[in-house]
């Protein structure tokens, strides 16, 4: 049996609990996410750093899932764009069962090896891509037809899994195992399982993102400005990084379409918004050279 479907001996009277109790052991049982995603670190680090240079070769991140797990990379995908300004057309999520998966089960669908192959070569999938394949058992058919279909288009394969020793783990090209072992509620891996895949996540892509020049220092310099709060949050990052007041701040963004780090060289080189996007595209996107004499 999988360790992720194996009944906990720890909480065998679980209905029994007092409420409080309850949400206790529930809150406690989550912490080993975390030391799971700790303990696959260095995975982590060499997934990253394997990553970068497909990304400045022009790459796509493609996460690849069913169920929970595919829910978790296809919000993962989702959030690049406003947070560091990738590209929407670089990140994209392939769930078993298409769309009407991401709000309800399709029966069948992630038992289907073929589709996720499919769905591969759909998505036209290639060598400078990077497939990041999440299965909490680490054995979904999905995801696994999707591997091969991948490994067989040059891309870079990253498995996100809960279980050592599974197939996605053994075929890919680098497996972050995040062994949070058996559940609270006996097979339930959208519990501690899932939030060890999205702290798994999270760090990954935001790692890459700063590795790909899209952080100042730990100021959200990419941020995308797609309503007023973000609008705002443009300001106070300038504001912040340069010293400058809020007017400054707003005129100098005014002038550069709302493009944080443009502002930021802009202001501190004293030049116009057009010789500061010159510098960041001569410094690759990175304000700290952009900033260097």
């Amino acid at each position: 049996m999988l360790k992720t479907e194996q009944p906990s001996a720890t909480h065998a009277r679980l209905d029994e609990y007092a409420t409080e109790d309850l949400v206790a052991a529930l809150i406690e049982d989550q912490s080993r996410a975390f030391a799971a995603v700790r303990d696959a670190a260095a995975s982590i680090t060499a997934a990253v750093t394997a990553a970068v240079p497909r990304m400045h070769a022009g790459g796509r991140l493609v996460y690849v899932g069913a169920g929970t797990s595919g829910r978790l990379g296809l919000l993962d995908s989702v959030e690049l764009r406003p947070t560091f300004s990738w590209p929407r057309e670089r990140a994209i999520a392939l769930l078993a069962g298409g769309r009407e998966a991401v709000y309800q089960a399709i029966e069948g669908a992630e038992d289907d090896p073929g589709l996720g192959a499919a769905d591969i070569a759909a998505a036209a999938v290639g060598p400078n891509d990077v497939v990041l394949l999440i299965a909490a058992s680490g054995s979904t058919p999905y995801v696994q037809g999707a591997l091969a279909a991948a490994r067989a288009a040059g891309a870079l394969t990253i498995a996100i899994v809960n279980n050592p020793d599974s197939p996605i783990a053994g075929a890919a090209g680098i497996a972050i195992v995040l062994d949070t072992g058996s559940e609270a509620i006996s097979g339930s891996t959208r519990l501690k399982a899932g939030t060890s895949q999205k702290i798994a996540l999270n760090v990954f892509s935001t790692a890459l993102m700063v590795r790909l020049n899209r952080v100042y220092g730990n100021l959200m310099v990419d941020v995308k400005a797609t309503n007023e709060k973000l609008l705002q949050r443009t300001v106070d990052l300038t504001m912040h990084a340069t010293g400058c007041d809020e007017a400054t701040a707003r005129a100098t963004l005014a002038a550069c379409q709302h493009r944080v780090k443009v502002a930021i060289v802009a202001i501190v080189r004293k030049t116009t918004a057009d010789e500061a996007a010159r510098r960041l595209d001569a410094a690759h996107g990175s304000v700290r050279a952009a900033l260097a004499d």
